[in-house]
């Protein structure tokens, strides 16, 4: 999608982005910024942020930080507009296998992938409801839908964000809060160029963030790509255990 064909679908003014270092986070701020958007870009690394389009207003953070997560809504809203549209993309990936567990990764990327987007709603929906408007969204993966192997501790942190996003969707919605969860499949990115298995349906970061612009301006509930990829997964969850664990027997672990 070309940015002029961006910017006539847009339905929002100012947007926060937390993960905007790198990924799709970084192509989202980039897409809406030269489509006129103002953008608040937040992640660990301040040096990441900079430079980056004078439509894009760096905010580093640390979302595992609660109150350094109030005082960033707080700021960006003062300094820059209400935030029409917030999208929390941070996150972080470690293939586990079964002999490999540590208490340790897990806690970490439950801090960041679920949790930090739990600080960010704490923060955004008192001010968005007293708006009676906004639009929160939340990229989680197709690896929530079911259990795959060397992603025991990364998987349960994304399906545990597609289940906060059916949980809040029907009260918020009542509330004029609009509630988008964001799964996509394999995106060439920092987090997925060390992994040592194949990856179908392979995507590019921008054409990522094109699809999740397009989706989330429709008001779509799920935003999910690439489409053969999310059936193929969509099917699996339907499958009874015994037919799924051999599937994966013969086609993952060889």
């Amino acid at each position: 999608m070309s940015t002029a064909a961006i910017q006539k679908n847009l339905p929002w003014k100012t947007v926060w982005i937390t993960g905007a270092s790198t990924g799709i986070g970084r192509e989202i701020a980039l897409l809406l910024a030269r489509a006129g958007l103002t953008v608040a870009a937040s992640a660990r690394r301040a040096d990441m942020l900079t430079g980056l389009h004078p439509n894009i207003h760096a905010y580093p953070l640390d979302v595992t930080d609660g109150a350094a997560v109030a005082q960033t809504v707080a700021k960006i809203e003062h300094e820059l507009a209400p935030i029409d549209l917030a999208i929390m993309a941070a996150g972080v990936y470690q293939p586990i296998s079964a002999d490999q567990i540590d208490p340790a990764v897990f806690s970490s990327l439950m801090g960041v992938n679920y949790q930090g987007v739990v600080n960010a709603l704490a923060s955004l929906l008192p001010v968005m409801r007293v708006r009676g408007r906004g639009h929160v969204a939340w990229i989680a993966s197709v690896a929530g839908y079911r259990g795959l192997p060397k992603a025991a501790a990364y998987g349960p942190t994304k399906a545990a964000l597609i289940n906060l996003a059916e949980c809040l969707k029907p009260e918020l919605q009542r509330q004029g809060i609009t509630v988008s969860v964001v799964n996509p499949g394999f995106v060439a990115t920092p987090m997925t160029k060390d992994n040592d298995f194949p990856m179908p349906f392979l995507m590019q970061p921008n054409e990522a963030a094109s699809r999740t612009i397009a989706g989330l301006a429709k008001g779509k509930f799920e935003v999910a790509f690439p489409t053969r990829f999310v059936a193929i997964l969509k099917f699996a969850r339907c499958l009874p255990y015994g037919l799924y664990f051999w599937i994966i027997s013969k086609a993952i672990l060889k």
